[in-house]
């Protein structure tokens, strides 16, 4: 899967609907092999990200968990970490 899109749920605060788009474009440019697509396939592309923005809308609301939620700061610190470790990055 596409490294690009993040996982968007049990966060606190929730997922934006533009955070949702963006996952929902970054999958269909993975599937399609297109990061712009060609005028002749914009129309397709663009239903495409609607549609998957849809869905991916529906699977978020719907889910369920006892978990409590994840805070977005900790996990990108998280990240970040994991980031310099696979980079051999030292922090001044």
């Amino acid at each position: 899967m596409c490294r690009n899109i993040r996982t968007l749920y049990n966060f606190a605060p929730p997922a934006t609907e533009d955070e949702v788009q963006a996952a929902a474009v970054q999958y269909v440019r993975k599937i399609s092999g297109f990061t712009k697509p060609s005028q002749a396939n914009e129309a397709a592309f663009a239903r495409a990200v609607a549609a998957v923005t849809e869905a991916s809308q529906q699977l978020l609301d719907e889910l369920v968990t006892s978990a409590p939620p994840k805070d977005r700061e900790v996990e990108a610190d998280k990240a970040r970490a994991r980031a310099a470790i696979r980079y051999n990055v030292t922090t001044a």
